[in-house]
């Protein structure tokens, strides 16, 4: 623990619970660990110059991020280049980024994995000029961001309201990818690029996924019977699918991709989320993996 100087950063707006037990709870397990530390709010801009400031002027070693993937996004995507470790206190309707490192959801254990947890390289990559540390998504799953994002409410319960409403009126949009030496079109009711294996709250749309190896996972939901839709999918989240070949793409439902880089053509503009928050589509994405991009405190393994 020595040297080390901790920023915790709030969004006071994430997810359905409560903060105001919070910074309580962070001034006690703090002051267990005799480890100095601010507890500063979220800014809805992503402008994170008066943290640069205290890193600089203070030496923090470990920002800490209490909010959804939205926030960690924003929060991550300011402060990488300044080589400090990011914690997660998860706070939000998804915890993609916690549930894939094995980060636990109840915030004091969060807490304790951020105090006593081992700080490791993880890749995030770039979508066109925008940053994304875990997931973004075009067709279905964006306009469910979308829709959700203009919601008075948060939580589970919005979310599934959402994506049950836009399922039934869900339209294929047409797509082209291009890997290089994989080239295809196809109609689709979305595609996921996903550098964690979770869509978050648990489902793991890409189960082969890693926030290490240097590759994303592309699972691409082509155009099918609706009532057939579900079944792909849950075929899909556990695990079934294995990464397709070639010569198979013309057959799959759902076309499950690895590469570190690649192009998808997006004429219909099919609207985009990054990490959860709606963003602003274009008619033509190249998404590239940035290895090694940040420091993540995560859980120690056992024995180490």
């Amino acid at each position: 623990m020595a040297n080390r100087k901790f920023v915790f950063l709030i969004n006071p707006v994430a997810g359905t619970s409560s903060k105001k037990t919070l910074p309580g709870l962070i001034a006690s397990m703090a002051g267990a660990y005799s480890i100095p530390f601010s507890i500063l709010p979220t800014v809805e801009s992503g402008d994170y110059h008066f943290v640069k400031q205290q890193i600089r002027e203070n030496g923090v070693s470990d920002v800490i991020i209490c909010g959804g993937d939205g926030t960690i996004n924003t929060v991550v995507q300011s402060l990488r280049h300044t080589g400090v470790n990011f914690g997660i206190v998860p706070l939000g309707s998804g915890n993609g980024l916690a549930l894939s490192a094995g980060i636990p959801l109840q915030s004091a254990r969060a807490l304790r994995v951020a105090f006593n947890g081992e700080a490791a390289l993880v890749d995030g990559f770039h979508i066109n000029h925008s940053f994304a540390c875990m997931l973004c998504g075009l067709g279905f799953d964006a306009q469910v961001a979308h829709d959700f994002a203009k919601q008075e409410s948060r939580g589970l319960l919005t979310y599934a309201g959402q994506s049950l409403k836009n399922y039934f009126r869900a339209k294929p949009y047409p797509f082209s990818v291009d890997l290089g030496k994989t080239h295809f079109s196809t109609e689709a009711y979305f595609i996921s690029i996903a550098n964690s294996n979770q869509f978050g709250n648990r489902i793991t749309i890409a189960p082969k996924a890693s926030l290490t190896d240097g590759l994303l996972d592309i699972v691409v939901v082509r155009k099918m019977n609706k009532a057939k839709l579900p079944f792909s999918l849950l075929h899909q989240i556990a695990g079934g699918n294995p990464v397709s070949s070639p010569d198979s793409l013309a057959r799959s439902g759902i076309i499950y991709l690895q590469a570190d880089q690649f192009t998808i053509s997006n004429p219909a503009l099919a609207p985009l989320h990054i990490d959860g928050d709606p963003g602003e589509t274009e008619a033509e994405f190249r998404i590239k993996v940035i290895p090694a991009c940040f420091r993540l405190i995560q859980p120690r393994v056992k024995g180490s």
